[in-house]
C-alpha cells in the first residue's frame, strides 16, 4: 500500500486543471492508517522556487484500509505554483512529492497548478475550428509572377512538379531562393476545396514582401509580396474565405526582420535609409549594434535576419499601439488574427499589448503562439513564460500531442504515456486554451506526418532528397495516417491539416515538407477520410467543445469519451495485434470495425470508431 494522489482525477483533486483567483479547489489524499496520520498541509511555491502558502487539509475520514484527508482552499492570486504535501505522523514527519511511475514521470516532481485571470477567454469561433496550413508559394498558382523588386539571384520553376532546390550555392549558402509562384489568388480559387474539408480557419505562412520563399526573412510588413499578390489580392481571399465560414490568420513575424529590408536595408534595395544604412534612420533603434553597421544581433547568428528590440518605442509603435500598426493595417483588411512565430522570443510586455490592440480593433481577433514545449510552464533565456496566467495568448501550437500521436502509432507507447501527455495538458492550461489549441501533425518546420509515421531517417539533405517511401513503407503509412489523424479530430482542440498532408504528401524537414501540392494526384482514400472528419466535426459540438475523460488506455488499446450539454461521444482505438469486441452505442464513423451484434462492435488491428451513447 502507498499514499494515492492523482491531480487528474477528481476523485483527488476538484475542479480538475487551472483556477481563478478565489475559486474554491478541494483536495483529497489517501493515506495506508498504518503511517499513523496526524496532520497533512499542503505547501504551495511560487514559480521561482519561493513560499507562496500553506493550506491544511483538516478533514479525515475512514475508508476501509486508508484514511482520507481532506482540505479546500482557494488562490487569490493568478500565476504559476507548484506544490506538495507534507505529513505529520506520529512519530516524525515527511515531504510528499509526485511519485514516479510507468509514464516516466521522473520521481520527486512537484505538482503544478495555474491560476489564470477570470475574464480569461478566447473567440468562440476559435474553439474546435479545423484549420489548414498553407506555405503561400507551394498551395496553387493563378496567373503569373509579378517579379517587381525581386532581388536576384532567384529562380522561378517552370514546372510546379519540379523537385524543390535543396543545394547550397558555390560558398555553401543555403539562399531558400527558388519559387513555384503559388500566390493569394490561388488560394482563394481552392476556397470551396478547403471548404469540403470543413476547414473554418486558414492559417497563412509569412506573406509580406520579402526575398526568401518561405517569407520569414520580413522586408516590408505593411506590403503583401508581389509575387503573392496585391492588397486587393489579400482582401478577396478573406472575404471568399468569411462567404464560407473560414476565417483567415496570419503569420506575425516580430522577433527580427530581413537584413534587406525597409527596416534595416543592407543591400540598399530600399532606398538607403534603413539602419544599417545611417544612424539617422527612424529603424536605428530597433537593432542592437556591437559595431556598426556590420556587426550585429541576429536571429541564430542569421546574419541575414537582425533581430529587433522588441520593446524600443518606435517598434511597438509601428507594429502594435500606432493609429496605422502592422497589426491594424491587415485586421482592416480583413484577417481575423496572428500565429507569432518563435513567441518564446518575445516579451511578455509585448505580448499582453499585442493582444490588448487586436481585441480593441477586432473583439474576437485570434493571438496563437509557436511553442513546442509544454507552455504554461516553459522557461524562455532563464525567464518563466507567462503565456495562460498572465492572458497574454488565447493558445499554441500543440506539438506534445504530435508526439504522443508519433510514439503511440510508432509502436514506443502501449496508449498509457499517451493517456498522460493528453491530460497533462488539458490540466496544465486553461479549458479555454485546451479548446483551441492548434492541434498539428505536420507543420512547415516538421518532417511530413507520413514520413514521420515510419521513417526516421537522418541523413544529408542529399540523401533526404532521393529517399522516398517504399511501396510497403507508404501502404503502413498511410493506415497509421488514417488511425492518428482519427485520434488528431476526436481530442479536444482545433485539428490543424499542413497542406497536402490530406493529399498523401511525404517528405523529410524542409526544404522537403515544401513541395508543391500534387493537384490531381491526390490519395483518394486519405482525402476522402480527412472530408469527413471534417464533417463530423461540424456536426457534433462534442468533438468541437466537449470535455475528455479517458476510460481505457493500454495494451494498444484506446477508449475516452467526449461529452457536451449531456452528449457523449466515444472514440475507440486498437492498435493491439488482435480484434477488441467493443459495445459502444450508435457508430457514427469508423474504420476496420465490424458489427456482431445490435450493439456490438469488433475492431480488427488499426481499426477505429466513434460511437454516440
Amino acid at each position: 500500500m502507498r499514499i494515492l494522489f492523482d491531480s487528474k482525477q477528481l476523485q483527488y483533486k476538484s475542479p480538475f486543471g487551472t483556477l481563478v483567483p478565489g475559486q474554491p479547489c478541494t483536495l483529497n489524499i489517501h493515506i495506508p492508517a498504518t503511517v499513523r496520520t496526524a496532520k497533512v498541509e499542503c505547501l504551495f511555491q511560487n514559480e521561482d522556487g519561493s513560499p507562496y502558502k500553506t493550506f491544511l487539509l483538516p478533514e479525515r475520514q475512514q475508508k476501509g484500509a486508508y484514511e482520507i484527508w481532506s482540505g479546500s482552499f482557494a488562490l487569490e492570486d493568478t500565476g504559476l505554483y507548484f506544490y506538495y504535501f507534507y505529513i505529520t505522523t506520529e512519530t516524525g514527519g515527511f515531504r510528499l512529492y509526485k511519485y514516479g511511475d510507468d509514464t516516466n514521470m521522473e520521481a520527486g516532481d512537484l505538482w503544478q497548478l495555474s491560476c489564470v485571470p477570470a475574464d480569461f477567454h478566447t473567440p468562440d469561433w476559435s474553439k474546435g475550428a479545423t484549420i489548414y496550413q498553407i506555405f503561400p508559394d507551394r498551395f496553387c498558382k493563378s496567373g503569373t509572377c509579378d517579379l517587381t523588386g525581386k532581388l536576384a539571384p532567384y529562380t522561378v520553376h517552370e514546372n510546379w512538379d519540379d523537385e524543390v532546390v535543396w543545394q547550397p550555392n558555390e560558398r555553401g549558402e543555403i539562399l531558400n531562393n527558388d519559387f513555384f509562384g503559388g500566390n493569394l489568388r490561388g488560394i482563394t480559387e481552392k476556397m470551396d476545396y478547403l471548404a469540403s474539408l470543413g476547414v473554418t480557419m486558414l492559417y497563412l505562412n509569412p506573406i509580406s514582401k520579402s526575398f526568401s520563399n518561405h517569407r520569414y526573412d520580413t522586408g516590408d510588413y505593411k506590403t503583401p509580396d508581389p509575387m503573392l499578390g496585391t492588397m486587393e489580392d489579400f482582401r478577396a481571399l478573406c472575404d471568399a474565405a468569411h462567404a464560407r465560414g473560414i476565417r483567415v490568420i496570419l503569420d506575425g513575424v516580430y522577433s527580427h526582420t530581413g537584413s534587406n529590408s525597409l527596416y534595416f536595408d543592407k543591400n540598399r534595395s530600399f532606398g538607403g535609409n534603413g539602419a544599417y544604412c545611417t544612424k539617422d534612420s527612424p529603424y536605428y533603434s530597433w537593432y542592437q549594434f556591437h559595431c556598426w553597421p556590420d556587426s550585429y544581433n541576429a536571429w541564430w547568428d542569421f546574419d541575414t535576419l537582425p533581430t529587433v528590440n522588441k520593446l524600443d518605442p518606435s517598434f511597438l509603435s509601428y507594429i502594435i499601439t500606432g493609429e496605422d500598426s502592422v497589426v491594424a493595417h491587415w485586421l482592416n483588411a480583413g484577417c481575423d488574427g496572428f500565429r507569432l512565430d518563435v513567441a518564446d522570443e518575445l516579451p511578455g510586455e509585448f505580448l499582453f499589448a499585442l493582444k490588448k490592440r487586436i481585441r480593441e480593433i477586432k473583439p474576437d481577433a485570434l493571438l496563437m503562439g509557436e511553442v513546442w514545449e509544454d507552455a504554461s510552464n516553459k522557461i524562455s533565456y532563464g525567464k518563466r513564460c507567462r503565456y495562460f496566467v498572465d492572458g497574454e495568448l488565447d493558445s499554441v501550437m500543440n506539438y506534445p500531442y504530435r508526439t504522443a500521436i508519433l510514439n503511440l502509432l510508432r509502436g514506443h507507447d502501449d496508449g498509457r504515456a499517451f493517456k498522460n501527455a493528453i491530460l497533462t495538458i488539458c490540466e496544465n492550461y486553461p479549458p479555454e486554451v485546451i479548446l483551441s489549441n492548434m492541434n498539428l501533425l505536420g507543420t512547415h518546420d516538421s518532417a511530413r506526418i507520413l514520413t514521420a509515421l515510419v521513417d526516421d531517417f537522418d541523413g544529408t539533405r542529399e540523401e533526404k532528397s532521393r529517399r522516398q517511401l517504399s511501396p510497403q513503407q507508404r501502404a503502413e503509412a498511410t493506415e497509421r495516417l488514417l488511425v492518428a489523424s482519427f485520434l488528431q479530430f476526436m481530442l479536444p482542440g482545433s485539428p490543424s491539416i499542413y497542406y497536402a498532408d490530406e493529399a498523401g504528401m511525404e517528405g523529410h524537414n524542409d526544404p522537403f515538407n515544401r513541395r508543391t501540392y500534387p493537384w490531381g494526384r491526390e490519395n483518394a482514400v486519405l482525402l476522402s477520410h480527412y472530408r469527413q472528419l471534417g464533417k463530423l466535426r461540424k456536426e457534433q459540438p462534442a468533438l468541437r467543445l466537449g470535455d475528455i475523460q479517458f476510460l481505457h488506455a493500454q495494451e494498444g488499446r484506446l477508449c475516452f469519451c467526449r461529452c457536451h450539454e449531456g452528449k457523449k461521444l466515444l472514440c475507440y482505438v486498437n492498435l493491439s495485434s488482435e480484434s477488441w469486441d467493443i459495445s459502444g452505442g450508435t457508430p457514427l464513423f469508423g474504420r476496420n470495425a465490424q458489427p456482431t451484434a445490435p450493439t456490438w462492435l469488433s475492431l480488427a488491428p488499426m481499426g477505429f470508431c466513434l460511437t454516440e451513447e
